[in-house]
């Protein structure tokens, strides 16, 4: 659509939000020179209509409830690429931010709902190319804001170990799918442990890769500097293997190094993990909402570790007591920023960009903006506000301050090839009413995030492995690594997976994948 010509009084309003200090004479001496502009517009909306590609025709289907178990699916479909590869054979759930060329995609959110991308996102192309099938879109929370499982439009996901309680969030329908054992593997996005926390409290295991190692395009961001996208899967093994299909550079990611080489992550779990140094991060046990019963079943699991042949230790990092203040700043002035007032994507970064999401969500979001979540007009009043009375001053100390984070975790990561901590420090929690409290909606989507959160804002890898269950629910370790040796995080998880004799599965699930 052609963007429309301004009038006086577009150009006055133009003028008087930034001060210009232009009379009526001023304006329509600007006039023709803007009209005169804006024609550059039109040429570059022809050209880019003219290179675009179709919306390719693919069956989907909105499950009714008897055919969506835990409210998991937001939409199913049956999509494959060559059949062959490495992911022959096996399903995958696609979380509902990362875009399946014509299958609709919502985000979990009535901003978003109607929209269809033109676009496969990249790992999408590689496991469709690795012979994957896609199962269908994962429900997610809403803008993926929420930690809990509660938020997502289209209503809660239960938790397979007990349907009364959160999956965690928000790849929280990955998370149940998975656990379950309706689909061999899935995808998560992760800005504030979005992959590992529902790992954590679903029984699976959770990789969320070292920051730039997976391309981000076609997954609808919140803020590139914590954008991640990763693996869900059941046991390590399918972890690594589709980090090995979904691992490197697509030229179209700016977060990515270009000298870039991935490891061959499958490889990787055949040189065991006998001597290698693992760090049991202090700071991570006992904090103000710690469970004791999770902090000692992560504590027995590290132990394990030892009695596999590694040696095991105490590290104190007293900087990781800091990172969930600078993660508030980051992901708070940053969503409300980048996720919000410019339309998800953002401006200012040489990427490939998604023009037709960045006006529905615009559209969509500015017709009744009372149709965010909870936690996302959180977000909006505390950034906006922030970001308006500070010009973005804290968001640049938060961001020079997360280089003393990563360099705390680097020179601990100097003497251990891995820390460990509790995922969460807490186990999964009861899904609130529709109708809870604000109070009660917003708790229980933040409760669980001062760990995960962290290694957002330093971009090391931290994968979710299922540490035991405390009351019947499952509980997680987190080992973190030293960035791009996301490999040595996977062989010890490897290593930790067999020497449990592998993980639990809730009762009633299907067979799913093993390795």
């Amino acid at each position: 659509m052609p963007v429309r010509p301004p009038d006086p009084d577009d150009l006055k309003a133009v003028a008087t939000h930034y001060g210009l200090g232009l009379d009526d004479a001023d304006l329509a001496s600007f006039s023709p020179m803007v009209h005169g502009l804006l024609t550059s517009w039109d040429a570059v909306e022809a050209l880019y209509d003219a290179s675009a590609p179709p919306m390719p025709e693919r069956a989907w289907t909105r499950p009714e409830p008897a055919d969506n178990p835990y409210n998991a699916w937001y939409v199913t479909t049956s999509v494959t690429g060559s059949g062959e590869g490495p992911l022959a054979g096996k399903t995958v759930a696609v979380k509902d931010n990362t875009a399946v060329a014509g299958v609709p995609m919502m985000n979990g959110s009535k901003t978003m709902e109607g929209y269809t991308p033109l676009r496969d996102a990249t790992i999408v192309t590689r496991m469709l190319a690795a012979g994957a099938t896609i199962a269908g879109k994962s429900v997610c929370e809403d803008l993926c804001f929420s930690g809990g499982s509660h938020t997502s439009r289209t209503g809660a996901v239960r938790n397979p170990w007990d349907e009364t309680r959160s999956t965690g969030g928000s790849s929280s329908g990955t998370a149940a799918l998975v656990a379950s054992g309706l689909v061999d593997v899935g995808t998560g996005g992760d800005q504030g442990g979005s992959i590992r926390m529902p790992a954590s409290w679903s029984g699976i295991v959770g990789h969320k890769p070292t920051w730039g190692l997976v391309p981000y395009t076609g997954a609808f961001p919140i803020e590139q500097s914590i954008d991640h996208v990763g693996p869900m899967t059941r046991t390590v093994a399918d972890a690594a293997l589709v980090l090995n299909v979904i691992a490197g550079p697509d030229g179209f990611d700016p977060r990515q190094p270009r000298d870039l080489v991935p490891d061959d992550y499958v490889a990787a779990l055949g040189r065991g993990a006998e001597g290698l140094r693992v760090g049991i991060l202090s700071e991570g046990f006992g904090l103000p909402n710690s469970d004791p019963g999770v902090d000692a079943s992560v504590r027995a699991a590290a132990e394990s570790l030892r009695d596999a042949g590694l040696v095991v230790e105490d590290v104190s990092v007293p900087w990781h007591l800091h990172g969930a203040k600078i993660w508030d700043v980051i992901s708070v002035e940053g969503a409300a920023s980048q996720m919000v007032d410019l339309n998800g994507y953002g401006l200012n970064w040489k990427g490939l960009y998604d023009p037709e999401v960045m006006e529905h969500y615009g559209n969509q979001w500015r017709a009744d903006g009372s149709q965010f979540s909870e936690t996302v007009k959180l977000v909006l009043l505390a950034g906006r506000h922030a970001l308006t009375t500070q010009r973005g001053k804290h968001y640049g100390m938060a961001q020079n301050l997360a280089v003393q984070l990563r360099a705390a975790y680097d020179e601990a990561l100097s003497r251990y090839d891995v820390l460990v901590l509790p995922t969460t420090p807490i186990h999964s929690t009861v899904i609130p009413d529709p109708d809870a409290p604000r109070e009660e909606i917003i708790g229980r989507a933040l409760e669980m995030v001062a760990n995960t959160c962290v290694t957002d804002v330093t971009g090391h890898p931290g994968c979710s492995v299922p540490a035991g269950l405390v009351d019947g629910l499952p509980t997680g370790m987190m080992i973190i690594g030293k960035q791009f040796d996301d490999a040595t995080v996977l062989r010890v998880a490897h290593t930790y997976e067999q020497a449990v004799g592998g993980f639990p599965t809730p009762a009633g699930a299907t067979a799913g994948s093993q390795a």
